[in-house]
């Protein structure tokens, strides 16, 4: 899996913390959200784009080298940086912020700020020590490509030094947060995309010198999101300071809150490190892996974001209040809304995966048969995307109750899927699409074991009139889905007359329009089933407009 900065926004929205300041309303705060990850992705397409170009996947070592590089400092920011800690920091420093004011809170962060830097960067020193034996475990499919292992070894302890810089980054964005300043922490993951992209475009001497140029962009983008980051506390007048740990009562408990999340997000690693292990034994196997996992990914950054951050606070409050009524109807517009995103984008990918794959990423050094493998495996990610959502939606359910332990138990669960799946289907010849198979298998059961536990725990249970704009939505979703699979066995009929008039990029042309096309289709059903009424979306407007 590639690194990925807009995770950060779930995190840094943890439905623990106490209801941010107003800052134009929490609408505002999710379209700038939204809309800045929306930028963030489509800057991060180009980067990836221009990458797999260079790089390729199966025709050499370089580009499974560098996506080694690229996963290995991320599976360790999400189990202690963003994933975790950040989302113990940010509802104590919320709390302290409000109870205690701004002087009492940033010593919170200032303590919390520097035990978080010096762990990651004592643990990042490790690794590189350690990185050629490491690399020998988290990838024992290398060790017959000798090649292959070197440069992956090198290029990792290139990007290590990201993880404190993301850690880093990540709290500050919780300061921000916290504050009701949204701007720069929903911007400065662009940074990233941005700076990877002018090191493949400016690098020169083939595939090897281009993973080394995007992998000392990693650390230099860490370097620049941190430092922007912390620009921008200094400037809302946040007084945070660097300097050594140390472990105060406030950091105690956080570390403990975090104890939990640390666990259920190390389980959910453990699948990624058994996937990219798996993936190492064929060659490209885990450039295929990451380039379908980025795709699929886009829904979930952007519906998670929308979710975080304009959703789910209401139902902290609402629990807080005890009031039931408004539980139900933020989780029910949370699940109306995430489905309305999210089955449109799985459907599209299940009809025409290869149409996708090829259209953005078969150029240059990505070949064909690249092309065809990566789309197999989005197939698999596919099905699953619906219950990724699911589970974003369902577990702040449980968060908002204090019950930390139970979607980490779930958690494991899934890992326990995962790992026999993953493994027995490989071994039974399924390749690196049966990792993806097994990926989307877990998620269901995870999301399968959240919504019974609320089901017979009467926390949460979908009100009949959402079931029946979620059915709607469905319907419009399959007749979209429809017309795209209708579309994609007729490309080459569609591409024809657009490069008789344009030349070369007729497939590039072609989806842009079949996917534009598919979304009007989408939208307009949307209204005609009336899953989504033109009044509601009036109604949003307006109260868009007073806030």
């Amino acid at each position: 899996m590639t690194i990925d900065p807009e995770i950060r926004a779930s995190a840094s929205t943890n439905p623990l913390a106490p209801e941010p300041p107003k800052s134009g309303g929490v609408m505002r705060s999710s379209a700038i959200f939204s809309g800045l990850t929306l930028i963030s992705r489509f800057v991060g397409f180009a980067r990836d784009i221009a990458i797999n170009a260079v790089l390729g996947a199966s025709v050499g070592p370089a580009a499974d080298a560098y996506n080694t590089a690229l996963s290995f400092p991320n599976l360790f920011r999400r189990i202690f940086a963003e994933g975790a800690f950040a989302a113990a920091f940010v509802p104590a420093y919320a709390k302290k912020l409000r109870l205690d004011g701004e002087a009492a809170a940033d010593k919170v962060a200032t303590d919390a700020i520097a035990m978080i830097a010096v762990s990651t960067l004592i643990l990042t020193l490790a690794a590189q020590l350690a990185m050629p034996w490491l690399m020998a475990v988290i990838n024992i499919g290398f060790l017959d490509d000798p090649v292959r292992y070197n440069l992956a070894v090198i290029l990792t302890q290139i990007t290590m030094p990201y993880l404190p810089c993301m850690a880093i980054a990540a709290l500050l964005s919780g300061v921000l947060n916290a504050r009701g300043r949204f701007i720069v922490s929903g911007a400065y993951p662009i940074l990233m995309n941005v700076i990877m992209l002018i090191a493949v475009l400016t690098s020169r001497g083939g595939p090897e010198a281009a993973a080394y140029a995007v992998s000392w962009g990693v650390l230099i983008s860490g370097v620049a999101q941190a430092g922007l980051c912390f620009w921008a506390v200094r400037k809302v007048g946040a007084n945070i300071r660097f300097r050594m740990p140390r472990l105060s009562p406030e950091v105690k408990a956080i570390i403990i809150t975090a104890v939990p999340a640390v666990i259920g997000n190390s389980a959910t690693q453990i699948n990624v490190f058994l996937s990219g292990n798996l993936a190492s034994f064929v060659e490209g196997g885990r450039s295929w892996l990451a380039t379908a996992d980025r795709l699929y990914q886009l829904p979930l950054g952007l519906v998670g974001v929308a979710i975080g951050i304009a959703l789910l606070p209401k139902l902290s409050s609402a629990i807080a209040a005890e009031d039931r009524a408004q539980q139900q109807a933020s989780m029910d517009e949370a699940l109306v809304l995430a489905m309305a995103l999210t089955l449109p984008a799985a459907t599209a990918i299940l009809a025409m995966p290869y149409f996708l794959i090829d259209g953005l990423f078969t150029r240059g050094a990505f070949l064909e048969v690249d092309a065809l493998n990566t789309a197999q495996i989005l197939f698999q990610f596919g099905w699953g995307v619906p219950a990724f959502i699911l589970i974003r939606i369902l577990a702040p359910a449980f968060f908002a109750r204090q019950d930390t332990k139970s979607p980490m138990k779930y958690a494991l669960v899934a890992v326990a899927v995962n790992a026999v799946l993953a493994l027995s289907l490989f071994l039974m010849g399924a390749g690196v699409q049966g990792i993806a198979a097994a990926t989307s298998a877990a998620a269901w059961v995870n999301a399968g074991l959240l919504a019974l536990t609320l089901w017979r725990r009467d926390h949460y249970r979908p009100a009949a009139t959402a079931i029946r704009r979620m059915a709607r939505i469905l319907v419009a979703s399959l007749v979209m889905g429809a017309m795209l699979v209708v579309a994609a066995s007729s490309r080459a009929m569609i591409e024809v007359p657009i490069d008789g008039l344009l030349g070369r990029g007729g497939k590039e042309i072609a989806l842009i329009g079949v996917t534009g096309v598919g979304g009007l289709v989408y939208l307009i059903l949307l209204f005609v089933t009336r899953a989504v009424t033109i009044g509601e979306v009036k109604g949003l407007i307006r109260r868009e407009r007073k806030a």
